[in-house]
């Protein structure tokens, strides 16, 4: 009897970057099982048309189930033929965390270590699960490096995705499962999250309404396209983690490991002045912003910029897209999606 062909479990896939990742693989010849729970954090619509494009493609199967869940869960890793982990499901969001945060121990927490436990019950060979900028909380020394100790967070959200790091850890030291974290910068695109900034302010400018523009506009943020985010992923999932045999105990690298642990910052390594990234969103609308300055969000930071030195000696990460090139590709997508 021939073997089933292994599969690539993407969790998030009716999510912004799940979808994107799990339409990649597909593209490339590969079998992906996307997970969701569909929950209603954001506009479920939106997540059923993602999943609609991905759906007809006969390598493709949509389970629709929650992290949280741990005998299904279970279940899943025990009865399907998975080879490789993406892990971008999570209970996302800043502000939110300050609102509901049990949403973030139920998912983020409790979800990652049915993912960790699956892994190591599945003799996965490579899991590559998404981290995120915020981990960096307290540090004002940019770029924001992975060989920095990430200690001080300043949202629930931050904490979680940082538990999520020393889980990962834990795993790759004990069951040695090659473990990668991929700490997200902003990203922006066609498909993207409707809670993030860029899509409230399309939204706002092309109904008239004033946009809100926190720290008075004296925000800067690493603006990462999806593409480029999708191709940085893909390369990662390509490249599993490997035991750093230098690192030392005694001077511990935040970034390495003894372990086949690795961390690693995906984003432009250009930050961006939020009141740049108007400029350029109105200029493809056609239209002018009315904007309402406000002062720093609790939980927000007002500066991200990545240093990617490790992500492009390791993998060749070559963020090549432009805010110039993607506000404009998402505002046309916006339009053909929304009919405005």
């Amino acid at each position: 009897m021939s073997k089933p062909q292994t599969a690539i479990l993407v969790t998030g896939a009716a999510g912004f970057i799940g979808f994107h990742v799990s339409k990649r693989l597909l593209d490339r010849g590969e079998t992906v099982i996307g997970l969701d729970n569909i929950n209603e954090y954001y506009d479920v619509q939106l997540k059923h048309a993602r999943l609609a494009q991905l759906t007809p493609h006969k390598h493709f199967r949509f389970v629709k189930l929650d992290l949280a869940n741990r005998h299904g869960m279970r279940d899943l890793f025990a009865d399907e033929p998975v080879s490789r982990v993406v892990h971008l499901a999570a209970q996302a969001g800043v502000r939110y965390s300050l609102v509901n945060p049990h949403a973030y121990t139920e998912s983020n927490i409790e979800g990652f270590l049915n993912i960790l436990e699956g892994c190591r019950h599945g003799k996965i060979e490579h899991l590559v699960y998404a981290s995120s900028s915020s981990v960096y909380g307290g540090n004002t020394q940019m770029p924001f490096s992975i060989h920095d100790n990430v200690d001080h967070p300043v949202s629930l959200y931050a904490a979680t995705k940082k538990a999520n790091e020393l889980m990962a850890h834990c795993y790759a030291y004990l069951y040695r499962i090659p473990c990668t974290g991929l700490r997200f910068f902003t990203v922006y695109g066609p498909w993207g999250r409707p809670d993030m900034a860029l899509f409230i302010f399309i939204k706002a400018i092309l109904g008239g309404t004033p946009i809100e523009v926190f720290n008075h506009g004296k925000m800067q943020r690493d603006f990462t396209y999806i593409d480029d985010i999708v191709e940085g992923v893909i390369r990662t999932l390509d490249h599993p983690a490997v035991s750093n045999h230098s690192w030392s105990g005694e001077r511990p690298d935040p970034g390495t490991s003894s372990a086949p642990a690795r961390i690693y910052n995906i984003g432009t390594h250009k930050p961006t002045e939020l009141m740049r990234l108007i400029d350029v969103l109105e200029q493809a609308l056609g239209k002018k912003a009315e904007k309402k300055l406000m002062p720093l969000q609790p939980g927000d930071v007002p500066a991200t910029y990545a240093n990617i030195d490790d992500l492009s000696r390791d993998v060749g990460f070559a963020p090549a897209t432009p805010i110039e090139e993607g506000i404009p590709r998402f505002v046309k997508w916006y339009r053909e999606f929304y009919g405005v």
